[in-house]
């Protein structure tokens, strides 16, 4: 979907309040994305305020030194040497996470794109992994709607090929799935292309589906994380449609949305990934559903509460105890809202700033930008105008209300050292004083 249009989900509209107990622990009943969100946001706000110290305090110098390290990684992104441009990449991707700076990137976008077409089209396993980590930074980085068209154009096909390459490293695969659906999220507005593009990554996580003897998956860890980038693509490009067409595409069996058995049977997956992603997708499904049609896949719903109380209270003890936590924590938030209607909501504070998540599409989006943002996240979130028109973030705060914030904090901080110092000196003065009359 073009920039130039308002990005929301097809449930943004319908926000829901949920009263969460106060009895309930925070281990045994944190959601999977309070958990990550918490992680992440610390972690991140650390790194963003580590380069915007850089680039505060330091003035031109903080931004020249990062400059000068992306201009020479983009020179080595089409070097000869392998090493060399798998560590370019690695380079370009560290400084487009930390770093908002499109009028930079958009000067070199032509470079930059057509070295990870060539590592895409050329190179294996690491090398096309670490491109295809590059593609979400960069459509992100990017606002010309002609040069998101172009990306579009140019590196899908390519995606593509690579993403359903049996031959190709599993890894690399799973990267490319996860570029494609934030690359065609933000640059596709035709559902006559989304469409087709969900059909593809359906058949890429069919692999997870019930065998015919409806006995679990045997794909390994590598395969299994494959399938759950594809299902979190797809699901993503499932919050671009309006509810009207999610629920004449689930009961129409046109095969773009995968029926509710082959989604239930992925949550007998031996793997953590699959089950949960499926799980949230299963929520997502029905929300946008009821949005429009309130008794939406009603005749099925009691088999999906079933499936999803066995995992909101699995203790099976073959299953580590933190996966076993999250998946709880996880499900009990899908049970809730398959039960009662109610979506999960979770507050984001970053810098004086908090973003509110309260249905499970602004929920996938958000978990879709972070994952390919890390640590960044912070720094977006306050500076990138797309991530915040996803989120519905608004406008950014203004730099002199920015600017008298760091002058006030800069004066406490002052006026604290100045009071320690004070009161050291009385101190002493006060021992020499007792010293003397005694």
């Amino acid at each position: 979907m073009p920039r130039n249009r308002k990005k929301q989900s097809a449930a943004d509209t319908w926000q829901q309040n949920n009263d969460q107990s106060d009895d309930d622990t925070w281990n045994d009943n944190a959601s999977t994305y309070s958990c990550h969100s918490e992680t992440q946001n610390g972690d991140g706000g650390h790194s963003g305020s580590q380069d915007g110290g850089d680039d505060g305090s330091s003035g031109g110098n903080g931004f020249e030194k990062y400059e000068e390290k992306l201009l020479q990684a983009i020179e080595n992104a089409s070097d000869k040497s392998l090493q060399t441009r798998i560590n370019a990449f690695q380079t370009i991707n560290e400084v487009l996470v930390h770093h908002y700076i499109p009028e930079f990137i958009d000067d070199r976008k032509v470079t930059l794109m057509d070295a990870v077409e060539k590592s895409l089209r050329r190179g294996k396993g690491v090398e096309q992994a670490w491109a295809a980590r590059i593609i979400p930074l960069l459509v992100i980085q990017i606002e010309a709607l002609e040069d998101i068209g172009t990306l579009v154009r140019v590196l899908k096909p390519v995606l593509l090929a690579t993403a359903q390459d049996g031959a190709s490293a599993y890894d690399a695969r799973a990267k490319c799935c996860a570029a494609l659906g934030l690359l065609c999220f933000v640059g596709v507005d035709d559902l006559g292309e989304v469409l087709p593009l969900m059909k593809t990554l359906q058949s890429i996580f069919t692999g997870s589906y019930l065998k015919g003897d409806n006995s679990p998956s045997n794909a390994n860890a590598e395969a299994a994380a494959l399938h759950s980038a594809a299902l979190s693509a797809w699901a993503l490009l499932l919050t671009l449609l309006p509810p009207s067409e999610v629920v004449t595409l689930a009961t129409t069996g046109t095969g773009i949305i995968p029926s509710v058995h082959n989604l239930v049977g992925m949550l007998q997956s031996p793997h953590l990934d699959v089950r949960m992603v499926a799980g949230e997708i299963i929520a997502l499904l029905f929300e946008l559903g009821r949005h429009h049609d309130d008794e939406f896949l009603d005749d099925q719903l009691t088999d999906v509460i079933e499936a999803t109380q066995k995992l909101a209270t699995d203790a099976h003890k073959y299953r580590a105890k933190r996966d076993r936590k999250v998946q709880r924590a996880t499900f009990r938030d899908v049970l809730h809202y398959l039960e009662e209607d109610v979506s999960p909501e979770i507050s984001i504070k970053f810098g004086r700033e908090t973003l509110l998540l309260n249905s499970w599409a602004i929920h996938h989006q958000y978990t879709c930008l972070r994952n390919a943002l890390g640590f960044g996240m912070n720094v977006h979130l306050g500076e990138n105008l797309f991530v915040r028109e996803v989120l519905q973030l608004g406008a950014k705060i203004d730099e002199p209300e920015r600017l008298r914030k760091t002058v006030k904090a800069e004066q406490r901080f002052l006026n604290a050292a100045a009071f320690k110092a004070r009161t050291i000196s009385r101190s002493k003065n006060r021992d020499k004083r007792s010293f003397a009359i005694n």
